[in-house]
């Protein structure tokens, strides 16, 4: 279980007693306010409680859904337009429209911990919308993964992110000329 400091404070009373867990390994600091019960933890998950509000993003979701075998360097987070800068950096943010940061927001888990991620779906939009500024080959390896697992895609849900997104045109042109 991961708990930020305000956590361990509610369930041990003290920082005392926060660093007496700590000296006898029942309690590891994972990251900064971040502590587990567990010595190694998923850097994933340490920053999904450090940035609650942050949902796991392009490539990171992309390698986490099993599109690509490419292993991010960075964690993507997306946040809201008006969020503040995220200035660690193990992550790379992107800011997204109010109206389409929540839109396709799903829970992934990874070696028992769980995170806010965007599904399937959602992800392939965003491939679209990235198309110009992701490598030529990382595109077209997740696009023809994309491709083979289209019947256990939801069409109308993709249809539907499509036409809330930002150049919805130009997603729907894309997904018509690419995917389907």
């Amino acid at each position: 279980m991961l708990m930020t400091r305000a956590e361990c404070l509610n369930q041990y009373g003290s920082d005392y007693f926060i660093k007496q867990k700590l000296k006898a390994g029942e309690l590891y600091r994972v990251g900064n306010g971040v502590f587990s019960e567990k010595k190694y933890v998923p850097e994933i998950t340490v920053l999904a409680i450090r940035y609650p509000k942050a949902i796991v993003t392009m490539l990171s979701a992309f390698y986490h859904y099993g599109l690509t075998d490419a292993i991010p360097e960075k964690t993507d987070l997306a946040t809201d337009r008006d969020a503040s800068k995220i200035t660690d950096p193990r992550v790379r943010q992107y800011f997204m429209p109010k109206d389409f940061f929540v839109a396709g927001v799903t829970n992934a888990e990874e070696q028992g911990y769980t995170f806010r991620i965007y599904d399937r779906e959602r992800m392939l939009i965003e491939l679209l919308r990235y198309k110009n500024k992701l490598p030529f080959d990382l595109y077209k390896e997740v696009l023809l993964n994309y491709r083979k697992m289209m019947r256990q895609l939801d069409i109308q849900k993709m249809q539907d992110y499509a036409l809330a997104a930002p150049k919805s045109n130009m997603i729907l042109n894309a997904l018509q000329m690419e995917v389907l």
